[in-house]
């Protein structure tokens, strides 16, 4: 009886120690450093400025490119059409 009401007080710390091979702080400084890595990784992946958003954007942007050639050229094509229909036109000079 008077074993059980002395004995080890770190008798679960020695199990960490034993099985794990490191103290329990050091155990707990570095599950902090995986999980805060692991949040900051699924952040710079999935969050407002990720690798995600930024590939949409470089899409949209190829996107645009392609509107504004499309636009240029309809812009060309309607400026000669209205030089043309002011050199029929007497007047406009």
């Amino acid at each position: 009886m008077k074993e059980e009401l002395y004995s080890n007080p770190n008798e679960e710390y020695d199990f960490i120690e034993r099985y794990l091979g490191m103290s329990p702080k050091t155990l707990l400084v570095s599950l902090s450093i995986v999980l805060s890595f692991g949040i900051y990784l699924g952040i710079l992946l999935f969050g407002d400025n990720s690798l995600e958003v930024l590939m949409d954007l470089d899409e949209y942007e190829l996107y645009l490119e392609g509107e504004i050639k499309t636009l240029k050229n309809e812009n060309a094509n309607l400026q000669k059409e209205y030089f043309e229909l002011i050199e029929l036109d007497p007047d406009s000079k």
